[in-house]
């Protein structure tokens, strides 16, 4: 404990609620300190070097201090860093962005995820003039009222599988929000439709992520996909991408992989080249609820931080060079550590699976790969597994996301993703 990383900690638990300001870079007994980060690899206050598998939650598509993008930040930088004025690199990152999927008609750019989230459902809510919304059970959107309803029920509150109970994720959440939030049980399709119909005339949207991180990190299936997109076409409701994760895994998208154009998606993470961001984007008839140009504006919307050249300039850069050609490399080393880690379950004879797309990947353990979040969902010896599956890959210096999860960077080789899958065999051999 007398380490610079354990007095920082002592120090931060006076002044920072559980002494952090995210939760997910928690650890016992406490959490490392970065000191600096390159390429692939992160180095922490005390000196200790590790393999970044997490990119910080995906958002990190080049690794850390990527010099193409410190070099055109360090020139933003010194032009300003904000403005109350429009600027150039807004038009075109948002031109680059519409070019890479032709469900992109127009865009707007927020802050983080959670914004984009947000900022999708009030405009379908404006848009169609119905209140509730649709989501899948234990998927997470981010922190609004109504994104977050069911993201970590249990099996004491989330109800019967017909009828999935709307589960308040904070305390106090007013009882009118989880009335306006309806729960799809995930790649049920009759279950699914059945929910539906019964709240037709209602529904603004439906809200789906392609690969929920917390159901699974497993594909939607594509009937399922499907049967939604034909099911809010029929009923003029709307369908909403959250791709603020799964964006990464093809150039236009995961939602490339499917027979579908949403009506709106909803962006983040990788988009930002390491800076916080959010974009909204779809229909140009939907967007349009944001016009301030228009008659009657449905959706007044606005941000001090929105579209500030920094992000910009960074994001632009990093999707730039991160092409067909850096997409196929990064998802084949995926595709090779899974089937390393395949063939490591399969020696070792431990129940375990591993899920994912494109490049992100997540184990779990459990035999079978789960089809819903409540097979998803870890038993308490299963979690203690993962819990000392995930301590053994820090000691052996590798940090993932801690749902024993990895988004990998381009900076990667096999040589990265054979120590990966090397120590994951060695922590199957003592689980």
């Amino acid at each position: 404990m007398n380490t610079r990383s354990a007095e920082l900690y002592k120090k931060a638990l006076d002044l920072l609620p559980g002494g952090v300001s995210r939760n997910t870079v928690l650890r016992s007994p406490h959490p490392p300190y970065a000191d600096y980060g390159k390429g692939c690899r992160l180095t922490d206050l005390d000196g200790l070097t590790r393999l970044d598998f997490s990119n910080n939650m995906a958002s990190l598509l080049h690794g850390h201090a990527f010099p193409a993008v410190v070099n055109a930040v360090t020139e933003q930088l010194k032009k300003g860093s904000a403005f109350t004025m429009a600027t150039e690199i807004e038009v075109r990152y948002a031109d680059f962005l519409i070019q890479r999927n032709p469900s992109f008609e127009k865009l707007r750019f927020v802050n983080s995820g959670t914004e984009a989230v947000m900022t999708a459902l009030k405009a379908s809510r404006a848009f169609t003039g119905k209140p509730k919304i649709a989501k899948v059970e234990g998927a997470y959107h981010g922190g609004y009222d109504y994104a977050e309803v069911s993201q970590i029920p249990t099996p004491d509150n989330w109800g019967n599988i017909d009828h999935p109970r709307s589960v308040p994720t904070a305390h106090g959440t007013p009882e009118s929000a989880l009335q306006d939030v309806v729960i799809l049980p995930f790649n049920d399709v009759n279950r699914a439709i059945a929910i539906l119909n019964a709240h037709a005339d209602e529904l603004a949207c439906v809200l789906l992520d392609l690969m929920p991180h917390r159901v699974g990190l497993r594909p939607a299936n594509a009937s399922f996909v499907e049967t939604i997109r034909q099911w809010t076409q029929k009923h003029n409701v709307l369908l909403v991408l959250d791709e603020v994760i799964t964006f990464r895994t093809e150039v236009g998208g995961l939602q490339q992989q499917y027979n579908i154009k949403p009506d709106l998606t909803a962006l983040g993470k990788a988009i930002g080249g390491g800076f916080p961001v959010g974009a909204i984007t779809g229909r140009a008839d939907v967007m349009d609820v944001m016009n301030p140009l228009a008659e009657n504006v449905l959706f007044p919307h606005s941000g001090t931080f929105s579209a500030n050249p920094i992000t910009l300039t960074a994001g632009l850069i990093s999707m730039e060079l991160f092409d067909e050609s850096a997409i196929t490399r990064l998802n084949a080393l995926a595709q090779r550590a899974k089937d390393g880690i395949e063939d490591a379950i399969r020696q070792t004879g431990i129940k375990a699976c591993v899920t994912g797309a494109g490049s992100m990947f997540r184990i779990h353990m459990k035999e079978h790969p789960p089809e819903n979040f409540r097979e998803a969902y870890l038993t308490k010896e299963e979690n203690n597994k993962l819990k000392r599956l995930l301590n053994h890959m820090y000691d052996e210096g590798f940090l993932m996301i801690n749902t024993c999860s990895a988004a990998l960077s381009t900076p990667m080789t096999e040589t990265e993703i054979d120590a990966l899958v090397s120590a994951l065999t060695r922590g199957f051999q003592q689980l």
